[in-house]
């Protein structure tokens, strides 16, 4: 089931709008990501890679903000640029090998193309567990995605930066390390945590210890 709501602009592009989205958050975010070349230089390649309902988000976008936010961004800090895009017709291992060699044409940058559309044929097996249900969009998708803060992806439209952000803005502006339990456990979420090195990276950010996490660090 598709929870995105889309339209279409003046210029026949198929736009999102995302439930729930606070303006002046967006205009917060959008201000942020602008002011970076690094970003923007991703969102155009991105934009020109021709991949469906292409998006770029989770942990690019946070190390932006987070990284303006408590001191100074730095590119070579960025372990992989997550490209959400949507092919139900094609659910195969080797679109996604195609998305990157596409996106690495366009910018030599540590991309990382994923079909949101064929998540449901690999999860289970990588992450285990029982099979999970399909996807229906790539904000379906977006919605599962481990924190809070790094639910959100953007990409370049005609008339500015588009935002997809279920579970909204505010921890990702407010410097919040909140776990999404969609689908991730407590102690996945404390793995992250640390293999992440959240507080040596962004001090000033904020941990909410999921229910049953036991100690999380302060």
């Amino acid at each position: 089931m598709r929870h995105d709501v889309r339209g279409h602009d003046s210029h026949g592009h198929d736009s999102h709008v995302c439930p729930g989205l606070r303006p002046g958050e967006s205009a917060r975010l959008a201000d942020v990501l602008t002011a970076e070349p690094w970003i923007m230089r991703v969102l155009a390649a991105a934009a020109a890679s021709g991949l469906p309902d292409a998006w770029v988000g989770a942990g690019a976008i946070r190390d932006v903000v987070w990284g303006t936010m408590y001191g100074r961004f730095s590119p070579a800090a960025v372990r992989d640029i997550d490209v959400a895009y949507f092919d139900p017709a094609d659910l195969g291992k080797e679109r996604d090998i195609a998305a990157q060699d596409i996106l690495s044409r366009l910018a030599d940058l540590p991309w990382e193309a994923t079909n949101q559309a064929a998540v449901h044929t690999w999860y289970h097996q990588y992450f285990g567990g029982p099979p999970v249900d399909s996807f229906g969009s790539v904000h379906d998708a977006i919605a599962t995605w481990p924190e809070t803060a790094t639910c959100v992806a953007v990409r370049l439209a005609p008339a500015g930066i588009e935002m997809c952000a279920p579970h909204g803005l505010a921890d990702l502006l407010a410097g919040v390390w909140r776990v999404n339990p969609v689908r991730v456990t407590p102690a996945v979420s404390m793995a992250r945590l640390q293999r992440q090195r959240v507080r040596a990276r962004w001090p000033g950010v904020t941990i909410v210890p999921p229910v049953g996490a036991g100690s999380f660090p302060s």
